[in-house]
């Protein structure tokens, strides 16, 4: 099939606080080399404007949902995440996304791959870049998916109708272990650090650890160059440790910095994608960060000293806002287990049609 002549049948959504191009999977190569260059001249990868194709010129507009039925007994829809270099002729399938998760559900109905329900539907989905499962709900009144609602997502404008996301299996998604270094907290760079994958693999540090309060703007971080590199060499030596090898061109690991809550939540963070500051955290690197916390021994575990007793929805703040995150570990076993964990994102339809790429 000639691409550049027919185009792919595309449909892009604003999903939590990113955006993605969902594909269903028999509508591109089989090949992942002949997809992975197709995705990328669809979203005009290599360039840092993006301008000749439909990226957004950020790694949080440069993402990609392939979508088709699952043969798994507990899943309805396999989904794969990949994630589209901006400048750099790159995609990775080393991480989930749960942002773009969020959208995968109502894309699936939309799609006719899953049945719609008279009021709501729950669509089990198969994560399959960690083989690791979740649930999605949403509102479909009368058997339509219903984007309108009030529920408000920081760093999005306005609301929309909530996408409820239950994660289950997710601890080890990329590493094999929930602590992947075997330790609950190691030295690294010079630094005290906690590495977790509970959906994914993230460093976490304190902020004063590396000189800084953590109520840092975005701009303020992404403009501290000498910061910037502290937290690639952060990762990088960290990532070995962590069994992921060689991260220098990577994605992961993620990197969080943790101080205490300054608007009413429960934990404050700044999140690096992997070297530059997220304007506001991952759906599953927040989980990550929620569940290394919860930990006794953990970097930033005395954070949650005064929080009440039992505490499971944690709220965390970032620079554009709160994330309210549901994470339940068991911390009596050894090694510790994560038991459950979700979130409520919301998700819109932008567009669906034929997409072309550039020659």
């Amino acid at each position: 099939m000639n691409y550049d002549d027919t185009g792919v049948r595309c449909t892009m959504l604003r999903v939590g606080t990113s955006r993605g191009l969902f594909f269903e999977a028999r509508d591109l190569p089989a090949d992942p080399a002949e997809r992975d260059d197709l995705l990328m001249r669809l979203m005009g990868t290599p360039d840092p404007r993006q301008i000749d194709g439909l990226g957004g010129a950020t790694s949080l507009t440069s993402k990609v949902a392939v979508v088709g039925p699952s043969g798994h007994p507990d899943a309805d829809v396999d989904y794969l995440f990949l994630q589209l270099g901006v400048d750099e002729a790159a995609v990775s399938d080393k991480q989930n996304c749960g942002n773009v998760l969020a959208g995968v559900g109502p894309f699936a109905v939309e799609r006719g791959l899953v049945p719609a329900g008279d009021r709501e539907t729950r669509v089990r989905i198969r994560m399959v870049n960690s083989d690791s499962l979740a649930t999605a709900t949403f509102p479909t009144p009368g058997g339509r998916v219903e984007y309108r609602g009030e529920v408000a997502v920081a760093g999005v404008p306005g609301t929309a109708a909530p996408v409820v996301l239950d994660f289950a299996g997710t601890e080890g998604s990329a590493t094999g272990a929930l602590l992947p270094t075997g330790n609950v907290r190691d030295h690294v760079a010079g630094v005290d650090v906690t590495c977790v994958d509970n959906g994914m693999p993230v460093v976490l540090a304190l902020a004063s650890s590396l000189g800084l309060t953590g109520y840092e703007s975005h701009e303020d971080l992404a403009a501290d160059t000498g910061l910037l590199q502290r937290v690639d060499a952060l990762r990088v030596e960290a990532g070995a440790l962590m069994g992921l090898g060689d991260v220098t061109g990577s994605s992961v690991p993620k990197t969080i910095l943790l101080s205490p809550a300054a608007d009413g939540g429960h934990l404050c963070t700044r999140s690096f994608i992997p070297v530059h500051p997220h304007t506001s955290i991952g759906v599953l690197a927040a989980i990550s960060a929620v569940t290394g916390v919860l930990l006794p021994g953990a970097v930033g575990h005395e954070l949650t000293r005064d929080w009440p007793s039992g505490t499971t929805t944690v709220d965390v703040e970032h620079p554009s806002g709160h994330l309210l995150a549901d994470v339940v570990v068991d911390t009596i076993v050894d090694p510790p287990r994560a038991v459950r964990s979700g979130v409520v994102r919301t998700a819109r339809k932008l567009f669906d049609g034929t997409a072309y790429p550039r020659a």
